[in-house]
């Protein structure tokens, strides 16, 4: 499993592993009962401690995204796609909302703003 970590990203490591988990389960790579690393080997390939990768699947499997079963592993847990879908929806427009609220107080316009969303998408991608 890929997974790319950034120093120059202000996201604390265990957040940008649980973001990168979470977009491949909603994006379909990752399937309901299909087995992740272990906590051990993935520590070991992005060369960061357990105690962070320990944290990422915590909060994975709190948030409903994967199963850790004792002595078995971790697991992608069946879930509706769409709903999770939904839900990404909603944090993508409560972050639009104050970007946009941003921008007015910065008199930006809306080519403005919508260049500079253009970029940073693109960006990203």
């Amino acid at each position: 499993m890929e997974i790319i970590l950034s120093n120059m990203d202000g996201t604390p490591i265990y957040e940008q592993i649980v973001r990168q988990i979470k977009a491949k389960i909603v994006g379909g790579e990752l399937t309901a009962g299909e087995a992740l690393p272990s906590m051990r080997l993935l520590a070991k390939e992005l060369r960061i401690s357990v105690i962070t990768t320990k944290r990422a699947y915590e909060e994975l499997e709190r948030e409903g995204f994967i199963i850790t079963q004792t002595g078995r592993g971790s697991f992608v847990a069946p879930c509706n796609t769409e709903l999770l879908r939904e839900e990404q929806l909603r944090v993508v427009e409560e972050h639009l909302i104050a970007a946009v609220r941003a921008a007015h107080l910065g008199n930006l316009d809306k080519a403005e703003f919508l260049g500079i969303a253009e970029t940073l998408f693109e960006e990203e991608t």
